[in-house]
């Protein structure tokens, strides 16, 4: 199998750093709780709150990913991947700075410094080549690049990626942890990695 997956919110959590963030940058109460989609859905409702959470983003994705963790299961899936001899690539949609990020980190450095962390390139890790790693500047050039390294799978969080009409005919999992589909789809949701091993390896099977 040739398994694609995203990045941000599939592989690596950013639901702590987002709150944190939030509540240190004065745009949420001390007292708030919740993950990511709670930090989004509150700040949409302030006075400028699209502009609020776009700059969030750009501190969480940049500097803030030291603080990001990866999902549980994410480990022995990519083993499995690794000891199966499944072709594992990450395609992400993240330009190089985020949006009104004074601090200009570069988005795409600090997910690669992450990775090399966690040890996704180490042949003692998961064995990823780093040439398998791809960052997109835009959703046509992701779904693009799925579709041209011939992906036999996909697994991303967002159902409007996973529904978008061009996105190429494969195998796609949704993972949402925190949340139902907004309506019937016509893939598979998944709310742990272990499901999505399940899912994955079921259909290999």
């Amino acid at each position: 199998m040739r398994i694609g997956i995203d990045f941000d919110n599939t592989i690596v959590g950013y639901d702590e750093v987002f709150l944190q963030s939030a509540k240190r940058s004065g745009l949420l109460a001390p007292e708030f709780s919740g993950g990511k989609q709670a930090v989004r859905d509150a700040l949409r409702r302030l006075p400028d709150g699209e502009r609020a959470w776009q700059r969030l983003q750009g501190l969480v994705y940049g500097g803030g990913i030291s603080d990001a963790v990866m999902f549980e299961g994410v480990d022995k899936f990519l083993r499995r991947c690794l000891g199966e001899a499944h072709e594992v690539y990450i395609v992400s949609h993240k330009t190089e700075h985020g949006h009104f990020d004074a601090t200009d980190v570069n988005l795409r450095a600090g997910a690669l410094g992450w990775m090399e962390r966690h040890g996704f390139f180490r042949p003692d890790g998961y064995a990823i080549p780093v040439e398998c790693v791809f960052f997109e500047g835009s959703r046509a050039e992701k779904l693009k690049r799925i579709a041209v390294l011939d992906c036999t799978h996909f697994i991303d969080d967002l159902e409007e990626v996973l529904s978008d009409p061009r996105f190429p005919p494969i195998n796609r999992i949704l993972f949402a942890p925190h949340h139902a589909p907004r309506a019937p789809l016509r893939y598979p949701a998944c709310a742990t990695w272990a499901r999505i091993e399940a899912e994955v390896f079921r259909a290999a099977g």
